[in-house]
């Protein structure tokens, strides 16, 4: 992979999620969930300390050694157990219908194949459990989105694969969950990377 891609890429995906002002999305995301949640791409488990108490245990799949290492400090401050689940989100080691529910925030622009990795949720979360994404992608304004689709490549390189032109909604669709609620807007920022989706899917 290079040094670059093991080391610092990781360093900067963290520093651009790590804004308070991230917060509020992060927290609605989360909200009202309950049991055991599988989050896919845990990162610097940046969501940790925003899970309702009625989480009961997270499992946490992160390929990065550098975000495992940067998770620990939330970790600990958490109260809710935290267990280590995996490295790839495309091939969960996880039984079927062993969770409650599902996140995923800022990382299906990463994933080289988010739908495989959404399959495999829908795979691991029971029967009427519900899946949660928060992510940035392609935005509805042409001028934005041309932009956009001009820096993508750029963006891969530099922020370990994130791509600018991936549409969430889309991606869910694909996988097979039914999108029951959706939220979209630019939040503020350079708008080819602030055009962000929360939504709740079954």
């Amino acid at each position: 992979m290079g040094l670059y891609a093991d080391a610092v890429a990781p360093r900067l995906v963290d520093f651009a999620c790590k804004p308070q002002g991230l917060a509020k999305w992060r927290a609605r995301c989360v909200e009202g969930l309950a049991g055991t949640v599988v989050e896919v791409g845990f990162g610097a488990g940046r969501n940790l300390l925003l899970y309702p108490e009625s989480v009961t245990e997270v499992i946490a799949i992160e390929p990065s050694p550098v975000m495992r290492a940067r998770a620990a400090t939330q970790i600990v401050e958490s109260t809710i157990p935290v267990r280590w689940g995996g490295l790839d989100g495309q091939r969960l080691d996880l039984p079927d219908a062993s969770a409650d529910a599902a996140v995923v925030t800022f990382s299906l622009c990463t994933i080289p194949d988010p739908v495989a990795a959404l399959r495999e949720l829908r795979r691991v979360v029971r029967s009427g459990g519900e899946l949660r994404v928060l992510e940035h992608g392609l935005a509805p304004e042409p001028g934005v989105a041309k932009w956009q689709h001009r820096l993508d490549g750029v963006q891969q390189v530099l922020f370990g694969g994130c791509h600018l032109t991936r549409d969430p909604v889309d991606t869910v669709t694909r996988s097979g969950w039914t999108i029951t609620a959706d939220y979209h807007r630019f939040a503020p920022g350079l708008k080819v990377l602030s055009y962000f989706t929360s939504l709740r899917a079954t």
